[in-house]
């Protein structure tokens, strides 16, 4: 199961799902520890440290410093690690919209956090995008 790499039905066929929780990013310095209890979404490992997405509610409640408050918006289509311009056409859409956007992709979909108090401009705006790529 590779996924799909034609860029039209990416495009047209992916039907964008606002997730409810808040996330924060938040780091940690090398070396140091990832707090227990909190599950993140998502982890990176850098050299400056490693960043973690997890729900503001965890990331309060373990006394991380955070970040960008956000929504999580996930694109429900199996799109393939190798695809070419899903995502480039996704944030240039919403980067004309004044909107910055921080994507991650995983095995099955691509996942994107986008200003919270924006969130549904967002929404719309993929969803939309998906309508002109059908027709």
């Amino acid at each position: 199961m590779t996924g799909e790499t034609d860029l039209k039905t990416l495009l047209a066929s992916m039907t964008p799902e606002l997730l409810a929780d808040t996330y924060v990013f938040a780091t940690l310095a090398p070396g140091v520890a990832q707090p227990e209890g909190v599950e993140p979404v998502m982890m990176f490992r850098e050299r400056e440290g490693v960043t973690l997405i997890v729900t503001e509610e965890a990331a309060s409640t373990a006394a991380l410093t955070a970040s960008f408050r956000c929504r999580m918006l996930t694109l429900n289509i199996h799109s393939s690690l190798e695809a070419v311009g899903f995502l480039a056409a996704i944030t240039t859409r919403l980067a004309a919209a004044g909107m910055g956007v921080n994507p991650v992709s995983a095995f099955y979909h691509d996942h994107l956090f986008v200003p919270a108090d924006r969130a549904e401009e967002a929404l719309e705006l993929l969803r939309q995008l998906a309508r002109d790529s059908a027709s």
